[in-house]
């Protein structure tokens, strides 16, 4: 089980790392909004890749096929969300203020789930990497649990270090330079949200 929690870890990190427009999203969020919004968004983008990668791992054959057979519309979807999202930043530009305590908490942990649960084609990756590393629910319920698990925490350690180290920057950037990033965030957020609707719309 180690070794699949390590292999799950491993796998987490890199999808993670792979540039798009959570990246865009959770960045703006905490040099907008602080820490702690960045913080729950990366856990929700954590969640979504684990809901695959669980997916993929047990071998829901019925599940991945219902989403892969509707994953025009799924990132159609996403992809309006995305473009709506880079639209409201760039006609508000200005740093969000920071949430009041307990607010907005399972909101933007939800919204992000949501987002990241809005590629399905992300099950086909899993379900390739898990083949090839010989790990799945034939293996044993314990190895698959933990390579999942070890997904999770290769995923969310990723925008945990992001988001830290954004958060520190936050205190030594000016509001200027902010409202900048915000314009940048909200362009790249448009245009991959119009990559996504015109892949969904080709089918």
């Amino acid at each position: 089980m180690a070794r699949a929690l390590a292999l799950g870890f491993v796998v987490g990190l890199p999808i993670a790392l792979s540039p798009g427009p959570i990246f865009f999203l959770l960045l703006r969020r905490t040099l907008a909004r602080g820490w702690r919004s960045g913080f729950v968004s990366g856990l929700g983008v954590a969640t979504g890749d684990a809901t695959y990668a669980a997916i993929a791992a047990f071998g829901v054959a019925a599940v991945t096929n219902l989403l892969i057979g509707q994953r025009q519309w799924i990132g159609l979807v996403g992809g309006v969300a995305i473009t709506v999202i880079g639209l409201r930043t760039l006609k508000s530009p200005h740093p969000d203020p920071p949430p009041r305590a307990g607010e907005g908490g399972v909101g933007t942990y939800a919204l992000m789930v949501m987002l990241t649960l809005s590629n399905p084609s992300t099950i086909l990756s899993f379900t390739a990497v898990f083949a090839g590393l010989g790990i799945h629910v034939a293996s044993g319920w314990g190895p698959a649990l933990a390579l999942v698990v070890g997904v999770w925490l290769g995923s969310a350690a990723w925008w945990i270090l992001l988001t830290g180290v954004a958060s520190r920057l936050r205190e030594r950037l000016t509001p200027p330079i902010i409202r900048g990033f915000s314009l940048v965030s909200g362009i790249a957020l448009v245009g991959f949200g119009a990559i996504a609707i015109g892949a969904a719309l080709r089918g």
